[in-house]
């Protein structure tokens, strides 16, 4: 079924890309095309949390930094999380590179705000991805230029006046100018797209959220940032967005995949 994405809310002001189409469960993939340029790719796995209590997950594709990672955390449902959507990045960079998911190389690039090694994650010799986990969900974005995706879900209300200080000033002004009861979920789309921006600059957290503006225009609202191209994600109750460098010139698909077959 195509979603047209909502032109007050989904895109650059004023900017067109086509539209999202939320295909049905998709079969997990053993081989995939590279995107072309101008296209993204989208998959997005749901883990509820009865499955992903009682999944048996082989670990054994995890590197050791993976593996280590897994072991911090205390919660078991939070390292179940991790496995699932770390196994999930394995099996569909696999896919791409036409390797095994254990024998995918994981790096990061540079960081473009300081030049230490934690910038973009990248696969060597493969296409550009970005991966965001977070409430039962697990979403990869896969480009042929640099991209970003983040989900999370929504705030609660008493949380979102303090929260949204830390944006540009007019996507403040934009979320407090909501009704109350619409805040959260204002605030939570803004700020997916512009985390999914920063993961795709590579500059996270080391760049400040007030700097750039991905809001939803208006007479006096600046620019979006530019050369990218950034749209809100069709997933459900979670704020979704992605960015990638450049223009959407095709159709872009959001592919469901089934837990299923995460099992060992």
């Amino acid at each position: 079924m195509q979603l047209p994405l909502d032109p007050a809310t989904a895109l650059r002001p004023g900017h067109h890309v086509p539209d999202a189409l939320h295909a049905p469960d998709a079969s997990w993939p053993t081989a995939l095309a590279t995107p072309p340029a101008g296209a993204l790719d989208l998959w997005l796995l749901r883990l509820p949390g009865p499955w992903l209590g009682a999944a048996a997950l082989d670990e054994a594709p995890l590197d050791g930094e993976e593996r280590a990672r897994a072991d911090s955390f205390t919660h078991p449902f939070d390292r179940a999380g991790y496995v699932a959507a770390h196994l999930t990045l394995r099996r569909i960079l696999g896919a791409y590179l036409g390797v095994a998911p254990g024998a995918v190389e994981l790096a990061r690039e540079a960081c473009p705000c300081c030049g230490g090694p934690h910038g973009r994650p990248a696969a060597p010799g493969g296409p550009s991805f970005s991966l965001a986990r977070g409430d039962g969900l697990v979403l990869i974005g896969v480009a042929a230029a640099p991209v970003g995706v983040a989900a999370e879900r929504l705030p609660t209300v008493h949380t979102v006046t303090e929260a949204a200080r830390s944006l540009h000033p007019a996507e403040h002004h934009e979320v407090m100018a909501a009704p109350v009861v619409r805040r959260p979920a204002v605030h939570s789309r803004l700020r997916v797209r512009k985390r999914a921006y920063l993961k795709g600059l590579g500059a996270g957290l080391g760049r400040s959220p007030a700097l750039d503006y991905v809001g939803n225009g208006g007479p006096d609202t600046p620019p979006w940032p530019t050369g990218w191209t950034i749209v809100d994600v069709p997933a459900g109750p979670s704020s979704a967005a992605a960015a990638v460098r450049g223009e959407l010139t095709v159709r872009y698909d959001v592919r469901r995949l089934s837990p299923e077959g995460l099992a060992a």
